[in-house]
Order: C-alpha cells, then structure tokens, then sequence
C-alpha cells in the first residue's frame, strides 16, 4: 500500500526534481503536483514530463495533496508555506528536505499552527542544481534524518514510509541534535571548502595560476564540495549559526593543537591523528556511503 496518493513538490531544483523522479519510478500511480516560484523553472518541469500538474500558484498546488514536500533553501521555509498556508487541507501532512531543523521547524509552525508537520532531510546531493540536476537514484542507500518532536506517530510512520519506497534508510533523532551532528558533518566541512577555495582565488595572482593548474586530489575535492548551491549553503550557515559555531571553535582548537605539532616536529602526534582518520574513512566505505574505488572512483580516460 501507498503511504501517499497525491503528492505537491514546491522547489524544483535537485532534490525537488529528484523526488519527482524518484516517486515516477517507485510508486508510479501517485499523482504528483510540481510549483516553483521561478516561472522558468516550471516551465522546464513541464518541458521535462516529471509531474502530472504544475500550476501557477502555491495554493493551487496544495489544494488535494496528501503531502507536501517542501524543498527551497531554509531561508526560504517560512514564506513558502505561507503562500499556501491558507488552501492546505486539514488532513495534509507537510514534511521539507531542509539542511538545518530547529529553524524550519520553528517556521513552519509559525506559518502553519494547525498542520501536521514532520520535518526531515535527505543526506545527499550532488554540486549540481536545478530541475535538470534531478535523477531517480539520488537516494537510493542514503539516510534520510526525520525529526518530528511532538508529531503523531502515524503521521511520522507515513513520512517514513514515503522515504523508504525511494530507497532511503531513516534515523529519527531531535532537531537540534541533527543541527550538531549534520554542523559536524556537512556544514563546516563545506565551508572549509568554500574557505580554501577563496583563498586559492585570492592567490592566484601570487602564483601566476598555478593553483589551478597543478590542482591535486584534495584541492580539486575542495572545489567540487564549493560550486554547491550558493542560496542553498548560504541559508544553511545563517539558520544553524549556532551549531556551526560550536564546531568552529572546536575545529580551531584542533587546527592549533597541529599547528603546535608540526612546528616542535611532534610526528607521533600527527602519525596517530592520521591513522585515527583513515580508519573513520574505511568505515565509510564499509557502510556504503561513499566509493572504494581507487582515486574516490575516478575514471582517468
């Protein structure tokens, strides 16, 4: 059995246009309503085929789903339910795909006092935006992180139900413990990218463009992680400020502490710190949720 029979996806970027997809190939007998305030872009969805109806409005959008999938930048979270606040049906559950939770919880209750709401994200992604970015497969083996708080149980069971039939695993935890683990784990990481890769910009002048051209394994990592969405991560680091700012501090206390080793000649200290970190890769690999081909799967043709 289905746990939805019309489905309403507003933000029509990666993640939106992968649900869509996602929910053609898995469950293809759910209707599945499409907005994006970007007239171009539902403009595109049509051209694409990947929804049944993209209307002009929100409200339009809502007004018989079961679901409603909400997946604009964080920022955005608020004012995107309230332009169809006033037309969901009272029986709607309203989920979102949102980086950070404490915020977007905050804001859709604020925007929608009465609405079934049981917030979640998808941890996964690719650099690329936009409707043509989408692909079926986007979450398939991923986690999906669903923080509920006070939701109905069948509600949450629902939402949950919805994920797994587009391949994801769940974890249920708190929003603000998502906001710590995911500040740790995708936020300062990106913005260390976004961080170096400005500073490289900032010396290519120095170096007469060699930092582009002889870019190695890590820089070109670097880059890959900093050409995300801008709105995207920008809205991420202001609606999980304090998380984010948490894991800095201790970041730099750790960058300090390695600073310290490698001018004493302190070997022991980066060789065990190093060998702790590779092992934390291999378990990445070994649950699956990155490549164990050599060069990260490169292919060199």
């Amino acid at each position: 059995m289905l746990p939805f029979a019309r489905i309403t996806v507003i933000g029509l970027g990666l993640i939106g246009s992968s649900i869509l997809r996602g929910v053609r190939h898995h469950m293809p007998t759910v209707r599945l309503t499409a907005f994006d305030a970007d007239p171009a872009v539902r403009e595109r969805v049509v051209e694409l085929g990947i929804a049944d109806d993209v209307p002009d409005t929100a409200g339009a959008a809502v007004i018989d789903a079961d679901l409603v999938m909400l997946c604009v930048p964080v920022g955005a979270m608020g004012a995107a339910a309230e332009a169809f606040a006033a037309d969901l049906p009272a029986d709607a559950i309203v989920s979102d795909v949102g980086g950070a939770k404490l915020s977007v919880l905050e804001a859709l209750r604020a925007a929608l006092p009465n609405a079934l709401i049981v917030p979640g994200h998808p941890v996964a992604g690719t650099e690329h935006s936009g409707p043509d970015a989408g692909f079926a497969t986007l979450f398939h083996g991923r986690w999906v992180i669903l923080t509920p708080e006070d939701a109905p149980e069948a509600a949450v069971e629902r939402v949950k139900a919805f994920w797994e039939k587009l391949g994801s695993n769940i974890e249920i935890m708190t929003a603000r413990h998502h906001d710590l683990v995911l500040a740790v784990t995708s936020h300062v990481p990106h913005l260390i990218a976004y961080s170096i890769v400005g500073t490289a910009s900032d010396l290519e002048n120095v170096t007469q463009g060699e930092v582009i051209k002889y870019s190695a394994g890590g820089f070109r990592d670097f880059t890959r992680i900093a050409a995300s969405d801008p709105t995207m991560w920008r809205d991420v680091f202001l609606n999980n400020k304090e998380a984010v700012l948490e894991i800095l501090q201790r970041l730099t206390e750790d960058v300090t502490a390695l600073q310290r080793a490698i001018r004493w000649g302190d070997g022991d200290t980066l060789f065990n710190l190093f060998t702790r970190t590779r092992a934390i890769r291999r378990s990445i690999i070994e649950q699956g949720q990155d490549d164990e081909r050599p060069d990260f799967g490169r292919t060199h043709e």
